[in-house]
């Protein structure tokens, strides 16, 4: 049925949905007026290209470089591979990240067929599904937050923890869509309440240009790559830092929001390539030049700033290649 027939089939039936439909279609026309006038007033300027996008499926794992992805409120998809959505634990739920045990860097977890793919140096491929309903869900800790997580199988519990070689138990978790969400309002007041993620560490989106990397690179005395810093989205085509100013952007059919800046750790002195803490660099050399304003200390304390955190005001797709608008109204 076509949808002229339906729309008389449904008037025919229902007279009162007739006038319902009327006054949607009037409120839908007013609505459209509306929007068009907010984009009348909208500045579209040209700030950058996407050069990367890297979807972390796991926690503090190894970045998985896609051409394009899904951007969704709670973060950026490819598949069933959806950032920060699985997650190592202890035995009593609280997260492990590559601020405890770095080597996690190293950990590769894809997704082929509905099936999970983990690889680590030295260590056997382990598959198993993306799905496993019978399994338990397991209570987690995420910066003193309450989630939950779908344990992955006792048979990857093993896979981890012969990796890290401790005497503790380490299992894996999924995030699944069931599941209740983190809200980031409750780590850092500066976002909405209504913003939800799974296991980022804030929000769901982290951006960062080339342009910053090579400007903090050459202040070191050996190279950084974008990879340390773990963003979804790497902006080419713009000077360093110029990121910090883009309140609101526009990729493809993206619209993403500013919030704040990322407040860098000690995660940053870990090497991607080696796994290797040195607990040092880049870190203290950020430290001396990005830092925030007196007016942030109270949010930022003593972190320096690198890449900006944004929240999703407008899903779509994302592909390398596409450019960067920064969105002003006039």
């Amino acid at each position: 049925m076509d949808l002229r027939a339906l729309a008389v089939n449904t008037l025919a039936q229902n007279k009162k949905a007739a006038l319902l439909i009327g006054g949607a279609g009037v409120a839908l026309l007013g609505f459209g007026l509306g929007y068009k006038y907010l984009r009348k007033s909208e500045k579209v300027v040209r700030v950058g290209v996407v050069s990367q996008i890297l979807i972390h499926p796991l926690k503090s794992g190894k970045a998985v470089s896609v051409a394009l992805a899904e951007c969704q409120k709670i973060g950026l998809k490819f598949g069933e591979l959806q950032d920060r959505h699985w997650l190592v634990v202890t035995d009593d739920g609280h997260m492990v990240t590559g601020r405890q045990e770095p080597r996690l860097v190293l950990v590769s977890l894809t997704c082929e067929g509905g099936q999970v793919c983990l690889n680590g140096p030295d260590m056997e491929e382990l598959r198993f599904p993306v799905k496993q309903p019978d399994n338990r869900i397991i209570n987690c800790r995420v910066f003193g937050a309450d989630i939950q997580g779908r344990d992955c199988g006792d048979e990857v519990s093993r896979w981890l923890t012969r990796y890290l070689g401790a005497e503790k138990t380490f299992c894996l978790v999924h995030f699944e869509p069931q599941m209740r969400p983190r809200r980031p309002i409750e780590i850092e007041p500066l976002f909405s309440q209504y913003e939800q993620v799974a296991y980022p560490d804030v929000g769901p989106v982290m951006l960062l240009s080339e342009a910053s990397v090579k400007n903090l690179s050459n202040k070191l005395e050996k190279e950084v790559t974008v990879e340390r810093f773990r963003p979804n989205i790497v902006i080419s085509d713009c000077e360093a830092f110029e990121e910090d100013s883009w309140e609101e952007i526009q990729i493809g059919s993206v619209r993403l929001q500013r919030v704040m800046s990322c407040g860098r750790c000690i995660f940053t002195t870990v090497d991607p390539e080696t796994g290797i803490i040195n607990r040092k660099e880049p870190l203290e050399t950020l430290k001396s030049y990005r830092q925030c304003k007196p007016s942030e200390k109270h949010i930022y304390k003593s972190s320096p700033l690198f890449g900006q955190l944004h929240t999703v005001k407008k899903t779509g797709i994302l592909q390398v290649g596409d450019v960067v608008y920064k969105i002003s109204r006039g």
